[in-house]
């Protein structure tokens, strides 16, 4: 396993893109809308806040990765700190995010573009299994076709969203804007946990930094860019949804649509059908190129069984953790045409656990950037915002404890795998430090 190697093919372009893409999710399609309506003109507060912790949670997530750049992301920065105990158990936070939530991304997009095109709601599933699919099927030939396409659709996407705010732009009022605070103010944070959601997977990037040409400069260009282009696209948006009242519909119509048709018309709304399913395919394709680059990684270490960190003969792709997902996909896209899962309250419990990640990941650069009390305050700002939120979350809150004390029991059963030199298997151990940059 120690021989083979992940090709370095990504700039820090196709980084932005895949990074933006991570995060550009399908939760801008009905997030603005929904928080406007739970907030009211304050939710504009709750975006704004999320787009500044953007910043901050960024900066430090590329500082990590050009100073250890490892397919593992996260969970090698929590190696690196807290050693062998904190590796597991963020690993196995791992599992409740992406598995889960991909999913969740592909159905949240298929059932807008069902909703703005009057389809019938078996075609919801099946959009969703294509779009999945044909994101396994690209990875598999390698991050770097993938990537392109990734800027190609994002340069598509980037233009329609801007069309739609400057369209809708004229069209705002501000008697929309008052009163300010309807609902008082403890909505501004209930719905900036749920904001949250569409402002996970900068981590993403950090699982790819193994690919980059030269990841000191390419990550730091990206994660300065990336978040600078996205804070701002988010809260246009919000203050456009609030301003022209594109939200609280009671016919049925799709949170973006309605916002559309208002500069556009009726044509521009149905558009968005089709921004919807490049929206999602974008989020599909960052979150799925980072989590099977994790898996990838976390199996050459010995924390997840080593046949799930074998790559593709030819194209060097982690080819058995795309197939995994591909299995986790299924499994969930059926228990939603089973049981007809409510999406909504899905949401809550991922995005909770990337609050607990990156919560470690913050942590973890306090104890590994010493350069001074200046450099220490950037990870420190977004480690309390997440403190905060995450003590919002509800009965979401428990879930990543779950998880991870299922990953110090299996730290406990298993013994210390890097310490005994062997992984679970009883092979030798690859190291996860920088043996590969």
């Amino acid at each position: 396993m120690g021989e083979q190697q992940l090709k370095r093919t990504l700039t820090w372009v196709q980084g932005t893109a895949m990074a933006i893409g991570a995060v550009l999710g399908s939760g801008v399609l009905i997030l603005p809308a929904i928080t406007a309506q739970q907030a009211g003109p304050a939710s504009i507060l709750s975006w704004l806040l999320m787009s500044l912790l953007a910043f901050p949670l960024a900066i430090t997530l590329g500082r990590l990765g050009a100073k250890h750049p490892h397919a593992g992301g996260i969970v090698e920065y929590a190696r690196l700190a807290f050693g062998d105990i904190g590796s597991r158990i963020t690993a196995w936070l791992f599992l409740g995010t992406i598995p889960i939530g991909v999913p969740i991304v592909a159905l949240v997009g298929a059932n807008y573009v069902a909703g703005t095109f009057g389809l019938p709601q078996w075609t919801i599933p099946v959009m969703a299994a294509v779009m999945l699919f044909a994101s396994l099927g690209l990875h598999r030939q390698g991050v770097d076709i993938a990537s392109w396409v990734q800027v190609l659709i994002l340069s598509l996407i980037a233009t329609m969203m801007v069309a739609a705010i400057i369209a809708a732009g004229p069209h705002m009022r501000s008697t929309n804007f008052h009163p300010f605070v309807p609902h008082g103010y403890l909505s501004i944070g209930t719905s900036s946990v749920q904001i949250f959601w569409c402002f996970v997977g900068w981590e993403m990037v950090g699982h790819l930094a193994e690919e980059f040409r030269d990841p000191a400069r390419d990550l730091r260009r990206t994660f300065l860019l990336a978040p600078t282009l996205v804070g701002v696209l988010y809260v246009a948006l919000s203050i456009v949804t609030v301003g022209t009242h594109a939200y609280g519909s009671v016919g049925g119509v799709a949170p973006l649509s309605q916002l559309v048709a208002i500069g556009l018309g009726r044509g521009g709304a149905m558009m968005t059908g089709g921004a919807a399913l490049l929206i999602t395919m974008v989020a599909i394709h960052g979150n799925v190129a980072g989590f099977s680059r994790l898996v990838y990684s976390q199996a050459r270490a010995g924390v997840f069984p080593s046949f799930l960190g074998r790559l593709h003969e030819r194209y060097q792709t982690p080819i058995v953790a795309l197939a995994a997902l591909g299995v986790d996909f299924a499994a969930v896209l059926t228990i939603y045409t089973t049981f007809h899962v409510n999406l909504g309250a899905l949401i809550t419990w991922p995005s909770t656990v990337f609050l607990a990640l990156y919560g470690i990941a913050m942590m973890s650069a306090l104890k590994l950037m010493r350069e001074g009390w200046r450099q220490r305050i950037v990870p420190l700002i977004p480690l309390l915002v997440c403190a905060g939120l995450y003590a919002l979350s509800g009965w979401a809150m428990g879930y990543p404890v779950i998880l991870g004390t299922a990953g110090w029991v299996m730290y406990r059963i298993h013994g210390r795998t890097h310490a005994s030199g062997k992984r679970l298997d009883g092979t030798p151990v690859e190291s996860s430090g920088t043996s590969h940059t």
